[in-house]
């Protein structure tokens, strides 16, 4: 992708989020988002079509750039991931804009893309690890059972109030993937 137009996405979601810690999500507009972001309306609209669709590319570039912590080859850390961590850290500090996304009238899309982000690091990650743990299961299955986990421990953890701290988040989304068989001594 060109850098002018990566820049330019850049600033508009950076302007999305800011503007979403300080008031709710559906009181932003796409003026305020293209004046925060120092950009006119029109360049917006060069990039998005909508808020939705920024919201969307903000939150799967947040889960990006945690994945891209995570080590090339898998070795099993003695607690959650630094990846982990840093995610639920960037979810914590835009806890109501996460909130308004899991929530009952929360975006189908924005989650959906969320849950695809995911799925894909998921994958990623397992066929790294080749680990023999789920031998006979296929790769789509395996993904969508640990997705979907840790994206129901994560609503969890943040619709809590109030919400434990990041640390016992992670530590709770690690623990119940690792299941009952692991040993929490």
């Amino acid at each position: 992708m060109d850098v002018r137009v990566e820049r330019t996405r850049r600033s508009l979601q950076d302007a999305l989020l800011e503007l979403a810690r300080e008031r709710p999500l559906d009181e932003v507009t796409i003026a305020e988002i293209a004046a925060r972001a120092g950009v006119n309306r029109s360049s917006f609209y060069q990039h998005y079509s909508d808020k939705e669709t920024l919201l969307a590319d903000a939150l799967d570039a947040a889960a990006e750039a945690a994945a891209a912590m995570l080590p090339d080859r898998y070795e099993p850390p003695s607690g959650p991931p630094q990846a982990l961590v840093v995610f639920l850290q960037h979810v914590d500090e835009h806890a109501e804009l996460y909130r308004s996304v899991f929530g009952p009238s929360g975006s189908a899309t924005v989650l959906a893309r969320l849950r695809a982000r995911i799925d894909a690091i998921v994958r990623a990650g397992f066929v790294s690890a080749a680990s023999k743990a789920y031998d006979g299961l296929p790769l789509d299955i395996i993904a969508a059972g640990i997705t979907g986990s840790a994206l129901g421990v994560v609503e969890a953890w943040l619709m809590r109030d109030p919400r434990p701290s990041v640390d016992v988040g992670a530590a709770w989304v690690w623990r119940a993937l690792l299941g009952p068989g692991a040993d929490w001594a």
